[in-house]
C-alpha cells in the first residue's frame, strides 16, 4: 500500500498567506537569521535559498544583503506576495513552487540555505529525504541555518502518533492538523550527520513553545 504524503501542511498555509492578519505575524525578520546572513556575506557568500519562504520575510532581507537570492515553497499564494513585494522593492528574487524533499536545484549551488519552521512539516522519512537534498544543493563548505521542533515543546506528544515522533492534531485548526516531527538533541545531532554543526540551542519561541535552532555547515 502507498503511504499519504505527509508533507502537507503548506495547503494550511497556503489559506494563512491570503489573508492580510494571516500575513502580518510573518513580515519581520528573525534577528539571528540577520546576523547568521551578515557574517556569511561579509565572508564572500553570494547565492542563498529560503527554502519555505513563505510571504518572504527572509528573502527580502537577505536580497536586501546583496545576496543573490532563491525562494522555495509549496504555496503559491505565499510566492505570489513575495513575487509582490520584491517588485515594488526592486529586488530580484527567483521565486519556484516545489516540494522541500525534491529540490529543483542543481548540486552544489548555494553557499547560505536557510530554512525557519519549515522541514519539520512531515515525518521523519520527508525530513531525512529533505536535509538530503539540502546537503546535495550546498556548496561544500556552504552554510545551513535551520529550526526543528523540540521534544519540550508543549505540542509534543499531542494528538495522533502517525509515526516516531510525529503527531496529527485533527481539531486543530491550524497547521497541526498536519504531521509535525519533533526531536531531542541527540536524534537532530543524527540527522544532520553529514553536517559540521557549529551552534545547537534549544529556544522558547513563545511560552512551552521550544524549537532547535542549528547553524552547519556541509562536510
Amino acid at each position: 500500500m502507498t503511504m499519504p504524503r505527509t508533507d502537507t501542511a503548506y495547503a494550511t498555509w497556503n489559506e494563512t498567506w491570503q489573508t492580510e492578519t494571516g500575513r502580518s505575524a510573518w513580515s519581520k525578520a528573525e534577528p539571528d537569521v540577520l546576523s547568521c546572513a551578515k557574517v556569511i556575506r561579509e565572508a564572500g557568500g553570494s547565492h542563498a535559498l529560503d527554502l519555505g519562504c513563505g510571504v518572504g520575510r527572509h528573502a527580502l532581507a537577505l536580497a536586501k544583503m546583496g545576496f543573490k537570492v532563491d525562494a522555495l515553497d509549496g504555496s503559491p499564494a505565499g510566492l505570489a506576495e513575495l513575487a509582490r513585494e520584491a517588485q515594488v522593492a526592486g529586488l530580484d528574487i527567483v521565486t519556484r513552487q516545489g516540494m522541500m524533499d525534491l529540490l529543483p536545484y542543481r548540486d552544489e549551488v548555494f553557499d547560505y540555505l536557510l530554512t525557519f519552521n519549515v522541514i519539520y512539516h512531515g515525518d521523519r522519512d520527508v525530513v531525512t529525504r529533505t536535509i538530503a537534498e539540502i546537503h546535495r544543493v550546498l556548496k561544500p563548505g556552504g552554510t545551513l541555518q535551520l529550526t526543528m521542533l523540540s521534544k519540550r515543546n508543549v505540542n509534543y506528544g499531542q494528538g495522533e502518533e502517525i509515526a516516531p515522533g510525529t503527531f496529527v492534531v485533527t481539531n486543530a485548526g491550524d497547521d497541526k492538523v498536519h504531521p509535525h516531527f519533533y526531536c531531542n538533541a541527540r536524534e537532530l545531532v543524527l540527522l544532520l550527520a553529514s553536517f559540521e554543526i557549529s551552534s545547537l540551542i534549544d529556544r522558547e519561541h513563545k511560552p512551552g513553545h521550544w524549537h532547535w535552532h542549528a547553524v552547519a555547515s556541509r562536510s
